[in-house]
């Protein structure tokens, strides 16, 4: 499986964000998110949520439509599409 690049673009004592690209048939990796944190999708697309458990799920992403996540999320993103996904993660640090 191919695997997401990340490219931190902005690093702060407040914040940081960092553009994804997940591409076809790409993941993330499992991970846990440390911090809050704010999700903007730039493409549309269709992610499929893998959580620890193995327990499977679906997030459709529309651009421009951010959501928002508390710290302590544990799961592995997949693109199982035929298309390359991209969004920004922006982290809110404590």
């Amino acid at each position: 499986m191919l695997s997401a690049k990340s490219d931190v673009q902005v690093d702060t004592d407040e914040v940081r964000v960092t553009e994804w690209r997940l591409p076809a048939g790409g993941a993330t990796g499992h991970h846990i998110h440390g911090m809050d944190y704010v999700i903007v999708p730039v493409t549309a697309g269709q992610m499929t949520i893998v959580a620890p458990n193995g327990e499977r799920s679906t997030a459709q992403l529309s651009a421009g439509k951010s959501y928002f996540r508390k710290a302590g999320v544990a799961h592995d993103v997949l693109n199982e599409t035929a298309t390359e996904i991209v969004f920004l993660e922006i982290e809110l640090k404590p």
